[in-house]
């Protein structure tokens, strides 16, 4: 009875689901035939799915759950404060949770980043830094710098400021016109750069855009320490020390969006302490409270601020739920990571990792791999000598047709992505160690290997053919 009861339960929940649950940044049809994957639990780096069945969560469930599921402890904190105060606002009025937590992060910023701001995620964090760049040029007297600079693939958000900061055209045209004034640069893509172009160009890219638009203009240039979208691309040698006296030649300031590269993905606090530059904004969320609640922050230092604390002047902008008491569960999370040295594990495991991704480059289909940290890309190609990429349509069969659906049946999350040229991204929770990163090759080995096969992939004199569309995945 209770085998039938249990049958019943989930073909309600898939019904429900397609019915009734709108998915984000998902192609519904995808589920007119098949199911929904429904995830009901979650422990350390794993979580299971409605049939009962294990997957390693190698995406930290989309860059979030740092400190791994199930963490009754952390979730307990927010349960528990919620028992004194569920919810009051930050509008004028503050609690202790909100005060702690912002004391907590400035203590851990570099710099003299010591306001915090907080917001529900990290969208809402973009669009505050971006608001918040305005405003302060405007009190400090240069009201018409207000132009965004931003890399080019960069993913920054979906609210209309963030997405004018991202540099995916797919995403930005079906909402435009975007709020004006975002402009783009080249990212760090070091894997193709072209002939003849050197890693100083990158950085010398924001000068040169800061220039033809005017540096009277421009308010911020915003950039993730380890690009996302796109695949992971690092920042060459002195590039951020490069980008910071740019911003200070032109009076622009430094925004780093750290809403994926802080809270230990890179093996630090924060992305600008790994790479040794002091911004005037971070931007974060997501594994601030490795995602037991929802919430992000804007990190600005003492100088942005100071126009804000004086006189009549206030920044003009907020969000109900923004340092809601919850935030408790944030506190939890850092206990937990200094108590248990969660960084320390990614500093002491991050070559091993690497190192297993490096051991795939034998495949023919794996052209690059790069990345920082728990934060890490393999770029797929049809040549790894021309570094030929596929077209759209390959792509489509490839990463949608085949990769994604062929990893999560075989019991491994991560993201088959092509915001650029097709990469797989892996972000395991920041706890995994050799024992899930030897789960992370056997799984992806078997199913690069069979990806290649089914792909017009060339190495070593050999030539591999697309296979029947029957065998499509």
């Amino acid at each position: 009875m209770a085998s039938t009861e249990h049958a019943v339960e989930q073909s309600t929940l898939q019904e429900l689901a397609k019915r009734h649950l709108w998915m984000h940044f998902t192609r519904m049809s995808a589920y007119e035939e098949a199911e929904v994957p429904i995830i009901v639990r979650g422990d350390g780096c794993y979580v299971w799915d409605e049939h009962g069945k294990r997957y390693l969560d190698a995406l930290s469930a989309l860059f979030c759950v740092n400190i791994g599921h199930g963490r009754a402890d952390i979730a307990q904190a927010g349960a528990d404060q919620a028992k004194d105060l569920g919810f009051y606002t930050t509008w004028s009025y503050a609690h202790p949770p909100a005060i702690e937590l912002a004391a907590r992060i400035a203590s851990l910023a570099p710099g003299d980043l010591n306001r915090i701001f907080f917001t529900s995620g990290g969208s809402e964090a973009v669009e505050s830094a971006y608001k918040l760049a305005r405003q302060y040029h405007k009190l400090t007297g240069k009201p018409s710098k207000t132009k965004l600079i931003a890399r080019e693939i960069a993913y920054h958000g979906t609210s209309l400021g963030a997405l004018s900061a991202t540099g995916i055209t797919s995403l930005r045209t079906p909402f435009e016109p975007l709020t004006p004034g975002a402009h783009h640069v080249p990212n760090t893509n070091t894997y193709r750069m072209t002939p003849g172009m050197t890693e100083e160009y990158f950085a010398e890219a924001i000068a040169e855009k800061i220039e033809f638009e005017g540096p009277e203009t421009v308010a911020a240039v915003i950039l993730e320490p380890v690009q996302n979208a796109g695949g992971c691309f690092t920042p060459p040698e002195g590039y951020w020390q490069r980008v910071r006296e740019i911003c200070d030649q032109y009076d622009v300031l430094l925004i780093s969006d750290e809403v994926i590269c802080a809270w230990g993905r890179l093996g630090e606090w924060f992305g600008a302490i790994k790479y040794d530059y002091v911004p005037d904004i971070i931007t974060t969320a997501k594994g601030l409270t490795s995602a037991y609640a929802p919430m992000g922050a804007v990190i600005a230092s003492d100088r942005v601020a100071e126009p804000f604390m004086t006189g009549h002047n206030s920044f003009t902008h907020g969000f109900t739920f923004a340092g809601h008491p919850i935030c408790a569960a944030a506190m939890a999370n850092l206990d937990a990571f200094e108590r248990e040295g969660v960084i320390e594990n990614v500093r002491s495991n991050e070559g091993r990792f690497r190192s297993m991704l490096e051991g795939l480059r034998d495949l023919p289909i794996v052209g690059d791999v790069r990345g920082a940290g728990y934060f890490h890309a393999i770029e797929l190609v049809k040549d790894k000598d021309t570094k030929e990429s596929f077209d759209d349509e390959e792509s489509e069969t490839l990463l949608r047709g085949f990769l994604s659906g062929e990893l999560f049946r075989r019991g491994l999350i991560c993201r088959a992505d092509d915001r650029g040229d097709p990469v797989i991204q892996l972000s395991p929770p920041l706890i995994a160690g050799p024992e899930q990163f030897d789960e992370i090759e056997e799984i992806l080995r078997s199913v690069l290997t069979e990806a290649g096969e089914r792909m017009e992939v060339h190495a070593d004199g050999r030539h591999y053919s697309a296979i029947e569309e029957t065998r499509r995945g």
